[in-house]
């Protein structure tokens, strides 16, 4: 009887023991709730003050906006001794840019369709008809196959010269006023480069005159020699790629006008057997 008392009462101490731990553990989850609740209340919080954050960088967008804005008042912040001449600088050279652009436009043609008429012509025999379609063609393709037609009863030799002597007259042509162009590209920066140096030595007056190195008392000079910098920098940048199209037309112009003079030299081979 001893013993199998023992066991209730060791039994019934243990199931004691239990239910106090499972209390306790029934006790404790709802603290573990509150944590996590208030963890997930937080990450919603954050995340809702990242989602909002965007709306306050609208004043950027403002700023983009207002850049062309911002570039005129950096322009006449500048010195309007160098900033005038940057800017004379832009317009004539961007005047001889529109120029060369509208004269090699111009005389840009259809060569293919230029030699097939002019070998047409020559194969019935009709010089003049031939020479009247390179007269009635604007373009210096046409000129040159003009100036040999002039010269086909003085020989091939003679025809060949007289080509070759005006297609460097044309080529000439085409170049003119390139020049300029290129002599714009160098003046902007180094007025730029200029008024740098100048807004130097007006900076180091400043501080002379003050006898204090600040940077209120440099800020003028430094804002002067930077920004006459740029714009030159940009006006440089603008001109070049004008100069640069400008080259590739006189390029396609140039190779046009050897391939014509060739294929004008062998339909005059051509005609000459034929007669």
């Amino acid at each position: 009887m001893k013993k199998i008392f023992a066991v209730v009462a060791m039994f019934g101490i243990l199931s004691v023991g239990l239910t106090q731990t499972v209390v306790a553990q029934d006790a404790a989850a709802p603290q573990t709730e509150t944590v996590d609740t208030a963890a997930v209340d937080s990450a919603a919080v954050d995340s809702v003050a990242a989602v909002e954050e965007p709306a306050e960088v609208a004043p950027v967008e403002e700023e983009t906006v207002g850049m062309h804005k911002a570039l005129k008042t950096k322009f006449i912040e500048g010195d309007a001794s160098f900033m005038s001449l940057v800017a004379i600088a832009l317009v004539l050279g961007l005047a001889f840019c529109i120029e060369r652009i509208i004269y090699l436009s111009l005389a840009e043609v259809n060569t293919k369709k230029l030699m097939a008429a002019i070998e047409a012509a020559l194969a019935k025999g009709d010089v003049e008809g031939a020479k009247n379609i390179c007269r009635d063609t604007r373009g210096p393709v046409a000129s040159i196959c003009y100036q040999g037609l002039l010269r086909i009863d003085e020989g091939l030799d003679v025809v060949e010269r007289s080509v070759v002597s005006y297609g460097g007259v044309q080529s000439a042509a085409l170049e003119k006023n390139c020049s300029w162009v290129t002599l714009f590209i160098a003046m902007a920066p180094s007025l730029g480069f200029l008024g740098t140096v100048i807004g130097m030595v007006m900076a180091f007056d400043d501080i002379q005159k003050a006898g204090d190195i600040s940077p209120t008392v440099v800020a003028g000079g430094m804002k002067v020699a930077l920004i006459t910098t740029i714009f030159g920098i940009i006006v440089a940048l603008v001109l070049q790629v004008f100069y640069n199209f400008i080259l590739s037309k006189i390029e396609a112009l140039t190779t046009d006008m050897e391939d014509s003079s060739i294929t004008l030299l062998d339909l005059i081979m051509k005609y000459n057997l034929k007669k």
